[in-house]
């Protein structure tokens, strides 16, 4: 008997529903696109009306089960939801503000079809969180893991897009909210610990490992006060961030360890069995905070921008240079600032 997509899942998997009936259903949880998609889901593309006065500002992310998520730890919507805040996070960095997402899915046949519509019903709800709306993309069948790849849209003015590689020697290196909480949540999924028992701490660092928060529009008003000269998200760690615009603007950079902002309780965990707990913060990945360069006369305006982005903390914690080498200082000791987290 056919499934329509707002009936229960009633046991079934999505090899049970079948393509047609996926795509219906993603449809009908998407809902009616806005005015300036005259064509979306269910079409072989969706058409775009182009942003007046702006440029198209395109990111793409995959997320893999394995690597990037595993379902016995977190529900369908988080999972859903990440895979938007992974990529709307990038347009973040770009001062770009989301308009629309793509969805391909790469489904292993058993998966449950109360799952498939709980990690859909993540993705629109993240999505319009962001201002974004899903128009299209495609499904497919796995013989492994399941597979999540998104490309989001946004828009930008052109003299007001951020890259990574606008950073000048003296310009303020400033970080948004907190580090370390991401790599803490993965340990203490790692561990086995029981969630229930947490603490509120701890509890707050799995959340930000499962349930990231992309800072659109802290990225959005410090571009278009035109208030910084380089920004990157934190997806692979306040280090490679750092590393990224140094080598990306032609500088060398200092980070201070002393102000670097720790996710409150996440010392507790990455601070296990002796490990260096600002090293494991800074090289840790997932946090997706924003790392901004910003010019001394531009520093009035950059702050302005950041209160008027709703209570988001920044923390000046460090600075490019005109030396080459990029330098963790600590207690007044120097060393070699190592890269973050990488995939090979």
């Amino acid at each position: 008997m056919p499934v329509v997509p707002d009936n229960p899942a009633n046991g079934l998997t999505v090899a049970d529903a079948g393509e047609r009936e996926l795509v219906a259903r993603v449809r009908a949880r998407a809902g009616v696109p806005p005015s300036f998609v005259p064509v979306g889901i269910g079409d072989d593309a969706a058409v775009i009306d182009p942003p007046r006065g702006a440029l198209d500002i395109v990111t793409t992310d995959v997320m893999v089960e394995g690597v990037h998520f595993r379902r016995d730890w977190t529900t369908p919507h988080a999972i859903g939801a990440k895979a938007i805040a992974v990529n709307v996070s990038d347009l973040a960095a770009m001062g770009a503000a989301p308009r629309v997402v793509l969805l391909s899915l790469v489904l292993p046949p058993a998966l449950p079809l109360a799952d498939f519509d709980a990690l859909i019903d993540g993705v629109v709800t993240a999505s319009t969180d962001a201002g974004a709306s899903l128009v299209g993309g495609n499904i497919a069948r796995s013989p492994g893991p399941l597979v999540i790849d998104v490309t989001a849209i946004g828009a930008a003015k052109r003299r007001r897009v951020l890259t990574r590689h606008g950073g000048r020697a003296g310009h303020a290196l400033y970080v948004t909210g907190a580090v370390g909480g991401a790599a803490a949540g993965l340990a203490i999924l790692e561990s086995g610990a029981d969630r229930a028992a947490l603490d509120a701490d701890s509890a707050a660092c799995v959340a930000r490992y499962e349930r990231p928060v992309a800072r659109v529009r802290c990225g959005w008003m410090v571009a278009a006060r035109r208030a910084a000269s380089a920004c990157m998200d934190l997806s692979d760690g306040l280090a490679d961030a750092v590393l990224q615009i140094a080598a990306a603007s032609g500088t060398g950079a200092e980070l201070d360890a002393a102000a670097i902002p720790l996710e409150p309780g996440s010392a507790a965990w990455l601070g296990r069995a002796g490990s260096d707990v600002i090293s494991a913060a800074i090289a840790g990945g997932e946090d997706y905070e924003l790392l901004f360069a910003v010019p001394p006369r531009r520093r009035k305006a950059f702050l302005a921008a950041t209160r008027q982005s709703g209570k988001l903390p920044v923390t000046l914690v460090g600075r490019l240079t005109r030396d080459s080498g990029v330098t963790l200082v600590r207690d007044g000791v120097r060393s070699t600032l190592n890269s973050g987290f990488r995939h090979f």
